[in-house]
């Protein structure tokens, strides 16, 4: 990968300095990133241990069906700080990993797939098909910069408290789905340390799905597929939605629009704004009547408290309602999903060769760590307030700091330690699971053995 090519990483793109008014844009401040700090952090708080026994799935020689090369054929990859790509790097322990990463000191670490050989060793192996990935997590990357034309208070890299929840209404509705309409469960959702999430789904039927598995799951997944420009934004199906979209629409996105996005983005406030949910009504006579109403009446009406954006929302939902054309009910709908439905980097889903950021590594352009998010108090979960290289460096250089709550931390601890429980309770039920279906595997090739010793 060239410098140009690592420039324009989609999580690593320069920080938007636009400021817009109305809002206290709350930036994703650059901190001035120390490489001895990242030094110091790989060296004493890196999980390199929890990483193995993810990586690992139960074949940690310690059951005598496990694979022995397993770990040591999935592949690494580094990038260090002169702007140096490390790609198939790979080991065969936990202290090889450890010992590579405290000596290159790597400013990003990303995890790819699992190979049919050796990632390091590939150029020793003939063939078309000697060197080809087998087994890979089912992977999700949202990115908030992709959401930039329904949000008003930041664009590019810069996040804020106003529009952090479309990456929580992102978590919400792609894990539910994972869950109650795949069956998965073993899923971790990671925030990507500046503006967006991704997600991890472990189970081992999602780690063995081929390239054209995993576009399907991706499609499943594809309802926004507009742009700034496309007058029709979402492809809902018909004529009845999907129940996965109902329940998505019932329980999440309706709810969250109407409730916090159209007034927490004033999204029928200006002309500007409101021109663009009018686009997407296709009768001309009503866009007409409501443009006519909302441009002669700029100001809430004298005997009403409600915001403009709240009675503007009611009345055009009136309007649509009314008539007896099913498709202009729909409307509102598509509205509700164009603004809040999640937005997929649908390539990195598809493809089991594509790299992905891994947790607990550090972004280079905020210092934060890459940390888990529980999906089910994810609402909960801050990126404002996740450690830093700096924060957790003060944090053990400091004797009996406290934290929030006046506890103390004991000598070694930080506030990392919050994050790594997430993960182990992600991480305990997968390993269990690992070593279940290992057993299951095992006993049936001896039993299948030995009635082939019997016939």
């Amino acid at each position: 990968m060239t410098k140009e090519e690592i420039d324009n990483d989609r999580d690593d793109m320069m920080i938007d300095e636009r400021e817009q008014q109305g809002f206290p844009l709350m930036q994703c401040v650059q901190e001035e990133f120390d490489p001895e700090q990242l030094k110091f952090y790989y060296g004493r708080l890196f999980p390199y241990a929890d990483i193995y026994k993810w990586m690992s799935y139960g074949n940690d020689r310690k059951h005598p069906a496990c694979d022995l090369s397993y770990f040591g054929r999935r592949e690494f990859s580094f990038i260090l700080g002169n702007d140096v790509y490390l790609r198939y790097q790979s080991f065969n322990s936990a202290a090889q990993m450890e010992n590579s990463i405290k000596s290159k000191c790597p400013f990003k670490i990303d995890i790819g797939a699992v190979y049919s050989v050796d990632p390091a060793k590939r150029n020793a192996y003939a063939g078309e098909n000697a060197f080809t990935p087998v087994e890979k997590e089912l992977v999700f990357d949202i990115d908030m910069s992709d959401y930039d034309d329904v949000r008003y208070c930041c664009s590019g890299a810069n996040i804020c408290q106003k529009c952090w929840p479309l990456m929580t209404i992102a978590i919400k509705v792609i894990d539910s789905a994972l869950r109650e309409d795949f069956g998965f469960t073993h899923i971790l959702w990671v925030y990507s340390g500046r503006r967006g999430v991704h997600c991890w789904v472990c189970d081992a039927r999602a780690r063995r799905l081929n390239n054209a598995q995993r576009a399907a799951i991706a499609d499943y997944f594809h309802v926004y597929k507009g742009n700034e420009n496309s007058r029709k934004k979402v492809f809902l199906g018909g004529p009845a939605l999907h129940p996965s979209l109902v329940r998505s629409y019932q329980q999440v996105l309706r709810p969250f629009f109407e409730e916090d996005l159209l007034c927490g983005q004033s999204l029928l406030e200006t002309e500007e704004k409101f021109e663009k949910i009018l686009e997407m009504i296709p009768d001309e006579s009503i866009t007409a009547k409501l443009r006519g109403e909302w441009l002669g009446n700029h100001h809430r009406s004298s005997n009403s408290k409600e915001d403009i954006n709240r009675v503007r929302w009611e009345k055009l939902k009136s309007h649509l309602q009314s008539g007896k054309q099913k498709w202009l009910r729909r409307c509102i709908e598509e509205i509700i999903f164009s603004y809040t439905y999640p937005r997929l980097d649908m390539g990195v889903t598809k493809l089991t060769n594509h790299l992905l950021k891994a947790p607990f590594c550090v972004h280079p352009k905020t210092g934060r760590v890459c940390v888990p998010i529980d999906p089910k108090h994810c609402e909960e979960f801050d990126p404002m307030a996740v450690p830093t290289l700096s924060s957790l460096k003060k944090e053990l250089d400091t004797p009996d700091l406290e934290n929030g709550e006046g506890k103390k931390f004991e000598s070694g601890r930080t506030s990392l330690d919050k994050s790594l429980t997430v993960f182990r309770l992600f991480l305990d039920p997968l390993l269990k699971s690992c070593k279940e279906e290992m057993e299951i595997s095992y006993n049936a090739k001896l039993q299948q053995s030995k009635s082939s010793l019997t016939w």
